[in-house]
């Protein structure tokens, strides 16, 4: 049992940590909205690339002949990555740069894995889509907007957390789910608020800590970068920068004979960040539902051909990799869409019930001048 002042204090904690984070929160779980249903809405707005139904067992095209037509249609880049989507492997998506070092003026080219034609140029920088997610993930602010909405989600875990301390107080005279609906309506949107948040407390807990895990994958992934890839790539280091890459598809092939039950999840050429000057960095992933979002990274001589390094990631990048699905809820079909879809909007009724009240309780606190007087009036009796 709380103390009266223990209360207080929750009741203090959990009104400053909800109001400061609120509004960005309500900003994710708008953008986020969309996102869940980032493939149905880019059908509809006609940005979604399709490839043709074709039998099973039609040959794939060379990765040589994929990039040969993707540079064709912009001369003067070079190639930066070739990916798929992980439930779609008829269509190979080639981004392509000035430098492998720069993410200035990215192209991306889709190309049919089958076919080897041009299915077109998704574009990387403009769209709904793109305002969507970049408001998601940063502000449009790089790394500084992913660590500040961090920042708000450890305060979303402070007031879920301060919030679930104070409802056992609060329901000690309420039947669970009880509405108060014969009183005021700041009473009734207090008990409404205290009964959504209640039943939307797991979801948006999970939510939130792993969006607090996703708001740290840059530093994750540089962290990696600088350590175990370093030390892939060490007998490299001091030799000339390769002039000419050669053939993706043969750097492809060795990296999938090393794990033939796994797929490519995509290509980093060599410059990037996922390589080095002289190696294709190839990251495989396996087929079932768990290990599709998973990663393993082999490295390619990108002269020869060969397989020099190829080892585990490691537990943090594997933690947020593991985060990601469980933070969009893309992992379960239409179902578990619909489910993150539902309990979104029930938690932007939480959010804006929550400000509502604090603005409510504002106006109605009284004046510090008549607080004074009332104090004085009870001091006197």
């Amino acid at each position: 049992m709380l103390s009266t002042r223990a209360v207080r204090r929750w009741q203090w904690v959990h009104t400053w940590s909800s109001l400061v984070c609120t509004v960005f929160m309500l900003l994710l779980c708008l953008t986020g909205l969309p996102l869940i249903f980032h493939h149905e809405i880019g059908h509809l707005l006609g940005t979604e690339i399709e490839a043709a139904e074709m039998p099973a067992d039609t040959p794939r095209a060379s990765l040589d002949e994929v990039m040969r037509l993707a540079l064709q249609r912009y001369p003067g880049k070079q190639g930066m990555f070739v990916s798929q989507e992980e439930d779609d492997d008829r269509v190979w998506y080639v981004t392509l740069c000035e430098r492998p070092d720069s993410n200035d003026n990215l192209k991306q080219v889709a190309v049919d894995a089958r076919s080897g034609q041009a299915l077109g140029d998704p574009p990387l920088d403009s769209g709904f889509m793109y305002v969507m997610r970049s408001l998601h993930i940063d502000l449009f602010a790089g790394l500084p907007g992913m660590l500040f909405l961090g920042a708000m989600g450890v305060l979303l875990l402070v007031a879920l957390v301060s919030g679930t301390v104070l409802y056992a107080p609060f329901m000690r005279k309420l039947r669970f789910g009880e509405v108060r609906r014969d009183r005021s309506p700041r009473v009734k949107w207090l008990d409404l608020h205290n009964l959504l948040g209640i039943v939307t407390l797991v979801w948006f807990t999970v939510v939130g800590a792993t969006g607090v895990i996703n708001a740290w994958a840059d530093l994750l992934v540089k962290y990696w970068q600088a350590t175990e890839v370093a030390q892939m790539v060490a007998p490299y280091q001091g030799q000339p920068p390769l002039q000419q890459p050669g053939s993706l598809q043969a750097a492809v092939s060795a990296a999938r004979a090393l794990a033939p039950d796994m797929k490519v999840a995509f290509v980093a050429f060599p410059g990037t960040g996922f390589s080095s000057p002289h190696h294709y960095g190839v990251f495989l992933r396996g087929t079932d539902a768990v290990s599709a979002r998973l990663l393993k990274p082999v490295l390619v001589d990108a002269a020869t051909g060969q397989v020099t390094d190829s080892r585990e990631l490691p537990w943090y990048l594997t933690a947020l990799l593991i985060s990601q699905p469980l933070h969009f809820g893309d992992y379960g079909g239409r179902p578990m869409q619909i489910l993150w879809a539902v309990l979104d909007i029930i938690t932007i009724v939480v959010l804006a019930s929550g400000l509502y009240l604090w603005v409510v309780r504002r106006r109605q606190a009284p004046a510090p001048d008549a607080k004074l007087s009332m104090q004085a009036g009870e001091a006197a009796r």
